[in-house]
């Protein structure tokens, strides 16, 4: 090769190579001067190696703040300090015999109460245990705190017991991972865990406590030194390897730190989106709402929502956690036929609502409908449109906000009695073929919508329905009538029928939303 071709590939060498060995050489230096700039704040930060604190006290004090009155686990010893610290703070552990059980029981929580849901489990197996639980959450959008315990920091990729990788795992099912490494840091990551169950589209998350930053100096210490003195310069190197992480383990382990929650965010309609939602419907002769869910959570109460459906006067479909939001017996709430109503209407406003299977894809829409669709998901904002239905507005906002904004803008708004008089009387329609089918069998037999009718003429005010099965859950839906908001539990979108078992712990449902609501 001659010069000449040599400095043909003098730029390409200068912009490749030697770029890349700068950056190389940059992020390794930066690397040891964060480490060595780290070991001398060490000499700075208070190490208090007597004290018999442990960093369980810290998250308890934490749940605490965020008004959690239950923590549902199965017992182990990597979360035992969070267990009995929790309890010390008046926090209820509730043992079940499965940690996939606790997950669901965090979920079932959320979902009546609105406070976040959490569960506690052990490494590993622990963790690995509630994966479907955490899809359940997921899909349910139910803020979920799933607290799990690990191998200590210094031991990971080492064969420890229970050890592997949770936060790859979880990646995929939570909203939020990470894992604490300091005593000090489990305040902040607690706090940011939680507020990001509840913020955007609420979901579950998973923050790792390994083992070393739950219990007291001391025994950590104990666990990690042998017992008889080093002898051997090497062992005399580990050993001081050793101290220095425990103190950074330990380093302004119990300095005082905000516990107060941090306000979620989520997305908000904007005043043009009311605007022509409004005029919509102002100019619509068949309106109705589709509700999900979402109308139920934060920081729009369900009375409040009830009380703005009221004053406009339109027809409702509700459908999951909004079953109930309008009580027993609401001149707005239509049971049946929602697939004979829709293909009549004019305007469909889905507040929370999707276009998933429940609404077959969004084939129950006809062409003409003018469909909005209001979500916190941008994603389920478009699932299915042009496929099926178009989408003449998406509001990226709130449901439970949007509604009260709507009512506002709504003050002088007549839903055509005509049409909610025609959806009504379907009604009555089909409640009596539904009591007539309910007499069918012969008396040996037991028809299940005759149990259903029994159940709703001796259910009291207070309870709370806890439907579970496939045909069973849906027929219940159009029977049982619950009394009041966040007073009907099914297994959401996910189709998991384990819901029921996580609530069998609790001796009145009503006491548990007055507890924690």
């Amino acid at each position: 090769m001659q010069l000449e071709d040599v400095a043909e590939y003098l730029p390409e060498i200068s912009w490749t190579g030697f770029l890349g060995v700068g950056v190389a050489l940059l992020a390794t230096t930066i690397a040891f001067l964060v480490q060595r700039f780290e070991l001398l704040g060490l000499l700075f930060r208070k190490v208090e190696k007597d004290s018999e604190r442990h960093g369980g006290e810290l998250v308890a004090a934490v749940l605490r703040a965020h008004g959690v009155k239950f923590v549902f686990t199965l017992c182990g010893g990597h979360i035992s300090p969070v267990l009995v610290a929790c309890e010390k703070e008046g926090i209820r552990v509730v043992d079940t015999r499965f940690e996939g059980n606790a997950a669901f029981a965090a979920d079932a929580v959320s979902r009546l109460s609105g406070v976040i849901g959490v569960a506690c489990v052990t490494a590993g197996p622990g963790v690995t245990n509630t994966v479907t639980a955490l899809q359940n959450a997921k899909m349910a959008e139910s803020p979920v705190l799933l607290l799990g315990g690990a191998s200590a920091n210094a031991l990971k990729g080492r064969g420890a017991l229970q050890d592997i990788d949770q936060l790859s795992l979880c990646k995929t099912l939570c909203k939020h991972v990470a894992t604490v490494t300091r005593v000090r840091d489990i305040v902040p990551a607690l706090r940011k865990a939680i507020y990001e169950a509840q913020s955007g589209v609420p979901g579950p998350v998973f923050l790792e406590l390994p083992i070393d930053v739950l219990y007291p100096y001391k025994l950590v210490s104990d666990g990690l030194f042998p017992k008889s003195p080093a002898k051997s310069f090497g062992q005399k190197i580990t050993n001081w390897y050793l101290e220095n992480y425990l103190n950074r383990l330990f380093a302004d382990a119990w300095v005082d730190q905000s516990l107060t929650p941090i306000i979620p965010h989520f997305p908000r309609h904007t005043p043009n989106d009311i605007t022509e939602v409004a005029n919509l419907l102002r100019g619509s002769q068949k309106p109705v709402f589709l509700l999900g869910s979402q109308v139920t959570l934060p920081p729009t109460k369900a009375q409040n929502v009830k009380a703005a459906l009221e004053a406009m006067g339109i027809p409702c479909f509700l459908g999951g956690m909004a079953r109930g939001l309008l009580g027993r017996n609401s001149a707005l709430h239509i049971r049946q036929r929602r697939k004979d109503a829709l293909k009549e209407a004019d305007v469909v406003v889905c507040a929370g609502a999707v276009a998933d299977f429940r609404l077959s894809y969004g084939r129950v829409f006809k062409r003409s409908s003018q469909v909005v669709m209001v979500n916190r998901s941008k994603s389920n904002l478009t699932m299915n449109t042009d496929v099926f239905f178009k989408v003449r507005k998406s509001v990226h906002g709130d449901p439970g906000c949007f509604i009260l904004a709507l009512s506002q803008a709504l003050t002088r708004f007549s839903c055509p009695s005509e049409w909610l008089s025609t959806l009504k009387s379907r009604d009555f329609e089909k409640e009596a073929e539904n009591r007539k089918k309910s007499r069918n069998l012969p008396q040996e037999h037991l028809n299940p919508l005759n149990v259903l009718y029994l159940t709703e003429e001796v259910m009291s005010e207070n309870s709370v329905i806890i439907a579970d099965g496939g045909d069973f859950v849906g027929s219940a839906a159009y029977i049982l009538r619950p009394r009041g908001p966040l007073c009907w539990l099914d297994p959401g979108p996910y189709g998991t029928l384990a819901l029921e078992e996580a609530l069998l712990w609790v001796p009145s449902c009503a006491d548990l939303i007055r507890t924690c609501g």
